[in-house]
C-alpha cells in the first residue's frame, strides 16, 4: 500500500482518516523545543512575562474559547482517568498557557492510543521541564502499567545557560506500549574495550570468554533443581539456569531438551568448566556477545574513539546529535536519523505502519522509508509537506514520487484559490513546495524584503548562485514583475520567478521576454519567469541549471489531493 502524507491538523486527521488499531509505532515530537524553556508558560508572581516570551508564544498554545471548549469536550469523552487529571491540572495550573498545551495533547494522545495495535507502542518526544505533566497525562490514557521507559537522549554537545541551572543538554522521550504483549527487540552497541580486556581473559576455538555462573537464584522443586554430577543447586538455594546465549549451541535452541539433557550437551561440548575448589559451582563460558542491549541512556561522547571493543566508534555515535552532518537541514528542532533509527529497530518489523502526527521536516517518514517500513506523516503547515516531499525525493529519486500520497493538499485551481484566500503564507508555501524552493517571507509585514522564496544551486565553478521567487495568490499588478526585477538586482540573484494565480498581461510576458538569460556550462535560462498556478498543477517546471552538486535549498539527504472522510485501513493489504 502507499504511505501517506498528510497535510492538516493532525486531530481532525486522526479522527478523520486513520482507522482503529491500524498502526504499529507512534513517534510525535510535539512542537516545543529544547531551545526554549517551558516555564516560559508559567506568569511570574507580578502577572507579567518577558515581551519576548510573550512574543516567542504569540502563535502557539493560549487558553482561549477554543481551548476552553476543547477542554470541555476532552473531559466528557476521557472518562475516568483523563477526565480526572485534567481537572486535576485546572485546578493546578489554572487558565495558562501550560495548561492550553496540556488540552491540545489530550485529545491527541487518545486518539493516537485508539490507532495503535495491541502490539503497537508509543514514543513521546519532549523537553524535560514539561515531560512529568505529559508523564501522568501518558499514564492516564494508556492506563495499566503501560509505561515503559523514560529515556534521556543526549541533544547537543555543552549549553552556557548555567547561570542559575546546570546546562540542559537532553530530551526525554517516553516510551509506553499498548499492552504487555508489544513488539520489543533493541539492538546492541559495542562493549568498552576495558570492559573485554579486563573480563574477557580466554580464547577457544569460538573466540574470547569469561566464565560466569550456570545457576540463578531461588530454588526450584523440578529438573531445574535435581542434582547433577555431584553439583546440587538447592544446597546453595539456587537452579539451574542456562542462559539464552548457550542456546545456540542446543539442538533446536534446546526446545524439547529438559535441564540436565541441556546441561551434558554444552559439556560435551567444552562449554562447561567444573570448579577446582570443593563446594565451588559449575560455571559456563560466556563468548564476547554483539554488544551491549540499548539502556534507557542515549548519550553520545564526543572525542571517545578508541574506547570501543571492537568499533572505531565514539560511545553512541549512532544516535548523535545534529551538528555539520548532511542530513542537517534548515529546521532548528530536527532530529537524526539514527536517534529514529534506535526506535524503529527496537519496536517496529519491517512492513510495520509508523505514525508522526507532528512531522516537521520529516525525519521519521524519511527513516522508516529507508528500513522498509509503512509510514503516515502528518503536518499543519505547507512548508513541512513541501520540504518533506524534497527530502524524499532528494533521498530515493523520483521513483519515490509512487510510493506515497499526499492528502489536504490542493489539486485544484479552486483548492487553490481557496487556501489562498485562507492564508497568504501557506499559499506561499505551498505554492514554493511546487517547485522545490524554501519560504523566506515571515508573518511580519516587510520582513521578507520582497523576496517570498528562495532556491540554491551551484554554477560551474562550485559558487552558490540564488533563484528568487515572488508569489502572488490575489490581483496581479504589472509593478510585480518590476518589484521582482528590483529584487533580484539588490541581492545579485541569477533568476527571477514569478508565480501567480492570475494569468500574466500580455505586456508582462512581453517585460518578461527580454533576451536576458543566466547562462553557465550547462546551458541558458530565462533571467525572468513567469509561472501560474495552473501551470504548475499541470506539471510544468522553471527552467533551472541541473543538481549536479549540494543543492541547499532544502540539505539533500544521502542517497539511499483532498480526500474523502472515509478512514483508510493502512494495515490491510
Amino acid at each position: 500500500m502507499k504511505n501517506h502524507l498528510f497535510y492538516g491538523d493532525n486531530l481532525e486527521v486522526l479522527r478523520r482518516y486513520v482507522a482503529d488499531e491500524s498502526v504499529d509505532l507512534v513517534y510525535l515530537d510535539p512542537p516545543f523545543n529544547s531551545d526554549q524553556s517551558y516555564n516560559v508558560l508559567f506568569k511570574d508572581k507580578s502577572g507579567k512575562r518577558a515581551a519576548a516570551q510573550e512574543q516567542a508564544f504569540k502563535d502557539t498554545w493560549k487558553w482561549d474559547q477554543h481551548t476552553a471548549s476543547l477542554y470541555e469536550q476532552t473531559v466528557e469523552k476521557g472518562a475516568g482517568d483523563v477526565s480526572d487529571v485534567l481537572r486535576a491540572f485546572r485546578t493546578f495550573l489554572g487558565e495558562s498557557d501550560l495548561m492550553a498545551y496540556i488540552v491540545m495533547m489530550a485529545p491527541r494522545l487518545m486518539e493516537l492510543h485508539r490507532t495503535l495495535k495491541p502490539t503497537g507502542s508509543l514514543y513521546l518526544h519532549c523537553d524535560p521541564t514539561a515531560s512529568h505533566y505529559l508523564k501522568v497525562l501518558l499514564d492516564a490514557v494508556f492506563t495499566d502499567g503501560m509505561f515503559r521507559s523514560e529515556i534521556i537522549w543526549r541533544r547537543t554537545n555543552s549549553h552556557n545557560k548555567t547561570t542559575t541551572q546546570y546546562g540542559p543538554i537532553h530530551d526525554t522521550i517516553l516510551f509506553y506500549s499498548k499492552s504487555n504483549d508489544f513488539v520489543f527487540h533493541p539492538g546492541t552497541r559495542p562493549y568498552s574495550k576495558a570492559y573485554i580486556e579486563d573480563r574477557f581473559k580466554w580464547n577457544d576455538a569460538n573466540g574470547r570468554y569469561q566464565l560466569n555462573y550456570l545457576t540463578g537464584p531461588g530454588i526450584r522443586h523440578g529438573e531445574s533443581g535435581s542434582l547433577w554430577r555431584g553439583f546440587n543447586p538447592t544446597s546453595a538455594g539456587r537452579h539451574w539456569a542456562i542462559p539464552r546465549s548457550l542456546r545456540k549451541f542446543l539442538a533446536n535452541g534446546g526446545d524439547g531438551m529438559g535441564s540436565i539433557d541441556q546441561l551434558e550437551s554444552l559439556l560435551a561440548q567444552d562449554l562447561i568448566v567444573f570448579p577446582k575448589k570443593q563446594g565451588g559451582q559449575p560455571m559456563y563460558k560466556q563468548y564476547v556477545g554483539d554488544g551491549v542491549p540499548y539502556q534507557d541512556l542515549w548519550v553520545y561522547q564526543p572525542n571517545t574513539k578508541g574506547v570501543l571493543f571492537d568499533s572505531d566508534e565514539c560511545i553512541d555515535q549512532d544516535v548523535k546529535y545534529l551538528e555539520d552532518e548532511d542530513e542537517r537541514s534548515e529546521y532548528p528542532t530536527q532530529k537524526p536519523q539514527g536517534l529514529l533509527a534506535r526506535i524503529l529497530t527496537t519496536s517496529s518489523d519491517p512492513n510495520d505502519v509508523v505514525l508522526d502526527p507532528f512531522c516537521g521536516c520529516g525525519t521519521t517518514v524519511i527513516q522508516a522509508q529507508a528500513m522498509g517500513r509503512r509510514w503516515i506523516g502528518i503536518d499543519i503547515t505547507h512548508h513541512s509537506v513541501g520540504h518533506i516531499k524534497q527530502r524524499l525525493l532528494d533521498a530515493y529519486g523520483d521513483d519515490v514520487r509512487t510510493s506515497y500520497e499526499v492528502i489536504g493538499e490542493p489539486t485544484d485551481l479552486e483548492g487553490a484559490r481557496s487556501l489562498a484566500d485562507q492564508d497568504k503564507f501557506q499559499f506561499q508555501a505551498w505554492a514554493l513546495g511546487l517547485v522545490g524552493a524554501r519560504t523566506e517571507s515571515s508573518n511580519k509585514k516587510g520582513a521578507d524584503r520582497g523576496i517570498d522564496g528562495k532556491s540554491i544551486f551551484f554554477d560551474g565553478q562550485g559558487k552558490t548562485q540564488e533563484i528568487i521567487f515572488s508569489v502572488k495568490g490575489g490581483h496581479l499588478k504589472a509593478t510585480d514583475l518590476r518589484d521582482l526585477k528590483g529584487v533580484v538586482g539588490r541581492e545579485k540573484a541569477a533568476i527571477g520567478v514569478l508565480i501567480s494565480m492570475e494569468n500574466p498581461t500580455r505586456d508582462m510576458r512581453k517585460e518578461a521576454a527580454t533576451g536576458e538569460v543566466y547562462e553557465n556550462e550547462w546551458g541558458k535560462y530565462p533571467k525572468w519567469q513567469l509561472l501560474t498556478i495552473e501551470d504548475l498543477l499541470n506539471g510544468k517546471q522553471l527552467e533551472r541549471p541541473p543538481v549536479r552538486q549540494l543543492d541547499a535549498t532544502f540539505k539533500r539527504a544521502p542517497k539511499a489531493r483532498t480526500e474523502t472522510a472515509s478512514q483508510l485501513r493502512f494495515d490491510e493489504e
